[in-house]
């Protein structure tokens, strides 16, 4: 009942800086939290930021201080700036968004690949 679709991911040199965005389409007026999830080659998809509809934020320790999620909940977009880019944030980027319709339900959207590389 909820569809993501990512967009902006691309190759980028380390130390650049890419701007992610998420739109959510559906029955998007029971979402109460949306995020971006990473994996990258041979490992677990992780957590890398997360946005509650009262705008509470939540980061990886290791893109704290280099990322910034933000959320328009009236446009039901989420978007995800980084910044100082590194090799190690080489991954399929995945929007989530988290759906209250009786249950808690997570949606995911396809993927956009993030590639840092010189």
């Amino acid at each position: 009942q909820v569809q993501l679709a990512e967009s902006g991911g691309g190759l980028v040199q380390p130390g650049g800086s890419l701007r992610l965005s998420c739109a959510a389409s559906g029955s998007a007026v029971g979402i109460i939290a949306m995020g971006w999830y990473r994996q990258a080659p041979g490992k677990e998809r992780e957590l890398v930021a997360t946005i509650t509809r009262t705008l509470n934020t939540n980061y990886a320790d290791s893109v704290k201080g280099r990322f910034t999620i933000s959320r328009d909940n009236a446009k039901n977009l989420v978007s995800l700036q980084m910044n100082s880019l590194k090799p190690e944030d080489t991954a399929v980027y995945y929007c989530n968004a988290a759906v209250v319709l009786g249950n808690i339900m997570n949606y995911w959207g396809k993927g956009t690949l993030v590639t840092v590389s010189s």
